[in-house]
């Protein structure tokens, strides 16, 4: 079962995908589970794969070394969607809305999230409210973390904190042979408190722009993040009636499904997720993309993707 949600919204030029949640009504409480059951299931993508993003790299800071993923033209491309070759649907978040009580979190290791050549990883992450999220930069350049908080109600910020380079990187980072290598600089520890109805958090370099990172913040630990498979599974569910639901920080809209759990017993849910149509975002790339600026053929030329060459297949 799917419906539409509520609405969308934009912030600086980065897509802010909304998503409605059920308001919190009070604490998690934390209980021995005895008699749980369990859900498993797949997560599949039907249709066509959406055209990434598309940044002009010499229009942003640090190109040359950035430009080690890139497209060969230049531009640096940014896929959301994270679909295997038979529509695995991948690092998708299946979780149970309005459960008040359950099992134990288990012990808190907070996320960590690397900026690493030019990227935030992982892009889909997994927040416990009230608690620590790590940001470490393991590049030669310097990145800086925007972070907001948004629903239906809207974006408010939460952070902005820049990430140190590691010491260990020499000055002249082009002229080594650091500058494949990835050394760890100071960790950045925040603690994230979302506001009332609020459930989303979303990254982005403020020089940057294609480095983006989100993840759904819950408090309750029955959720799963579906792996290469499209699989996921969830453990020690009280008996009881439950709302099964995807979440996926570009899509359009919302898939459910109501499920029943027995007493130690296994069920079974399957998402298939309809492909979303039209543009998705402001720089959808394109086939015959162009720049709106004055870029020299030796400019252009230095941007070499030793890295990894991306590759623009189309998309709706």
């Amino acid at each position: 079962m799917r419906r539409m949600r509520v609405s969308h919204l934009t912030l600086i030029g980065l897509f802010l995908g909304s998503f409605a949640l059920s308001p919190t009504a009070s604490a998690y409480e934390e209980r021995s589970v005895t008699d749980g059951g369990s859900l498993t299931g797949t997560v599949l993508f039907d249709g066509k794969v959406p055209g990434p993003k598309g940044y002009n790299l010499t229009t942003l800071p640090d190109a040359i070394y950035c430009g080690r993923i890139s497209d060969g033209r230049g531009w640096r491309l940014l896929q959301p969607f994270n679909v295997g070759p038979n529509g695995e649907f991948r690092q998708v978040v299946v979780f149970l809305e309005d459960v008040d009580k359950g099992k134990p979190f288990a012990e808190y290791q907070p996320p960590r999230i690397e900026a690493v050549d030019c990227r935030f990883l992982p892009f889909v992450n997994v927040v416990r409210d009230l608690h620590d999220v790590v940001v470490v930069n393991m590049d030669p350049a310097f990145h800086d973390v925007q972070a907001y908080e948004t629903s239906h109600l809207g974006p408010r910020v939460l952070f902005n904190v820049p990430l140190p380079i590691s010491p260990r990187y020499p000055k002249e980072v082009g002229l080594s042979d650091h500058f494949h290598k990835h050394y760890e600089g100071i960790p950045m520890v925040q603690t994230i408190k979302m506001s009332k109805d609020r459930r989303i958090f979303t990254m982005q370099c403020g020089f940057h722009a294609y480095m983006e990172s989100w993840a759904l913040v819950v408090d309750h630990p029955y959720y799963a993040v579906t792996d290469q498979e499209g699989k996921f599974e969830i453990g020690d569910i009280p008996p009881g009636t439950y709302k099964a639901t995807i979440w996926h920080p570009y899509l359009r809209e919302e898939y459910e499904q109501t499920i029943t759990v027995k007493p130690k017993a296994s069920v079974a849910a399957e998402f298939k997720v309809v492909a979303p149509t039209g543009r998705l975002y402001a720089n959808q790339m394109v086939e015959d993309a162009f720049v709106r600026y004055t870029i020299t053929e030796e400019v252009q030329s230095q941007i070499v993707p030793t890295l990894e060459k991306q590759r623009f297949d189309g998309g709706q």
